[in-house]
């Protein structure tokens, strides 16, 4: 394979890392988020025992179970990636590589490993 092919592949597969990278970030926002709504709903309960009546209300009703983003909660966020630009992306990746690098991975990888390993 020529070296312009295998840089193409190499820097294909590094931005599909990366991507895979956010989608990490994208669960660690999920699972945050939900944590965080967990302990609202705390805070709403113990504003409540305190008497704190008024303000249980206005974090209940402003915060608690709010959606993060117009009409989603942070786990349709995480469905849409993965549903779209992520399967998108991953299928787009696996038909170059199929067609170019019969369909190995870490091309790029390996030819830097050939080159830069010591006898």
């Amino acid at each position: 394979m020529d070296d312009a092919t295998v840089e193409a592949l190499g820097l294909l597969s590094q931005a599909l890392e990366t991507t895979e990278r956010a989608r990490g970030r994208l669960y660690d926002f999920h699972q945050l988020t939900g944590n965080a709504d967990k302990a609202v709903g705390e805070a709403v309960r113990r504003l409540r025992e305190a008497g704190h009546h008024d303000q249980a209300d206005l974090v209940e009703r402003e915060v608690q179970g709010a959606d993060v983003l117009p009409g989603m909660w942070t786990f349709q966020i995480v469905e849409a990636y993965d549903d779209g630009y992520h399967r998108r992306f991953v299928a787009a990746e696996q038909q170059v590589r199929d067609a170019l690098g019969k369909g190995r991975t870490h091309i790029a990888e390996a030819e830097m490993k050939r080159r830069r390993r010591t006898t």
